[in-house]
């Protein structure tokens, strides 16, 4: 997905708060009030604060705004390409982190989406698509960070040695741990609650995150495919109907890209990674060390909370601690997704399902 260009020369608190506004804009976030930090006012039809019970009167303007629309929200078509994504997402059809722009991965998924409709494969938010993507849940959600939240915070060692050393690589930032928490960047999630300092957030503190609850597993996969000049995943049925569609990132180095029939051999969750130096003749700290180290478990492992490994030795499917970089970098062999579609995939397959790599 592309990332917002916006002006940089503004330096006052003003030209700042501008700058946020035109960005709220894109997101198509202004007009519906969510993202405002002024008083909260209803639209017509609308639970008006007032009547919503105290507990909720209390919650700051933008996570009250969120709270009202919920109580009254009604399916309906979305109307901009945050909702867009945010639809195409509960589908299991992933636009990558949510950021509210339509660039390449949101493009790719409105493609997969019109495939599977049955609908012109424009891979634009025209009319005919807005009106089959139904929002059937209110964008938002609150959540209240936790004293557990605040306890798994730590941060990742810089080097692979200090990572070795570490009992598990968890989020660093309550920002990073929330952003995944609602598949989004980490610069939605604070344009979505600009009241916060994100440097002092306590256990109670109620957060406005996007709504994604992923959507069941009513079937496993027969076959994944990956195509390597999209840099896409997606998973088929037995019936070849589309189950999941993902973002990948694929290895760097063309003769590390596996092509042809492999299948799945492995299927865990909150893998330990193995660090073998001689994958990274790149790094001179690889070169140093000279010796294998094991890296705990965590999102901000290497290979992220997700392991799917394939008959081909040491090449798997895996999430990533940089969901925001899947499918823009490139990886040293393996296909890379973001942790929460990593994680769906591991619903999905089995072992033995099919994985075709596509040129």
């Amino acid at each position: 997905m592309l990332s917002l260009i916006l002006p940089v020369h503004l330096y006052t608190k003003s030209g700042v708060e501008q700058t946020r506004k035109v960005m709220l804009f894109v997101l198509g976030l202004v007009s519906s009030g969510l993202a405002e930090g002024g008083p909260a006012s209803a639209a017509p039809g609308e639970l008006l604060p007032a009547d919503v019970p105290p507990s909720t009167n209390a919650l700051p303007v933008p996570a009250r705004r969120a709270a009202v629309i919920a109580l009254n929200f009604a399916p309906r078509p979305v109307q901009n390409g945050y909702e867009a994504q945010l639809a195409l997402a509960r589908q299991g059809i992933s636009p990558g982190s949510l950021d509210g722009v339509i660039g390449p991965q949101t493009r790719a998924a409105l493609r997969a989406f019109q495939e599977k409709e049955g609908l012109p494969m424009t891979g634009q938010l025209d009319p005919v698509t807005k009106a089959r993507l139904i929002l059937t849940e209110s964008p938002e959600r609150i959540y209240t960070v936790t004293g557990n939240d605040l306890a798994r915070l730590l941060p990742v060692g810089a080097t692979w040695l200090a990572k070795s050393q570490q009992e598990r690589l968890d989020f660093e930032t309550i920002l990073e741990l929330l952003a995944e928490r609602g598949q989004a960047s980490q610069n939605l999630i604070r344009l979505l609650n600009p009241s916060i300092d994100w440097a002092n957030v306590t256990a109670g503190t109620s957060v406005v995150i996007p709504n994604v609850p992923l959507p069941p597993v009513r079937a496993k996969a027969e076959t994944v495919r990956i195509r390597l000049s999209e840099r896409i995943l997606q998973a088929f049925d037995e019936r070849n109907a589309l189950l999941a569609h993902f973002p990948c990132s694929i290895a760097r180095q063309l003769e590390k890209r596996p092509m042809g029939e492999l299948f799945v051999e492995k299927i865990a969750g909150y893998p330990t990674y193995r660090f073998d130096p001689e994958n990274f003749p790149e790094s001179a700290e690889a070169r140093r060390l000279g010796r294998i180290l094991d890296i705990a478990p965590g999102p901000n492992n290497p290979v992220g909370t997700a392991w799917i490994g394939l008959n081909l030795p040491g090449y798997g499917i895996h999430g990533s601690p940089r969901p925001e970089e899947v499918g823009r970098t490139e990886s040293h062999g393996c296909f890379r997704l973001a942790n929460w579609n990593a994680e769906y995939l591991a619903q999905l397959v089995r072992v033995g399902t099919r994985v075709i790599v596509e040129p």
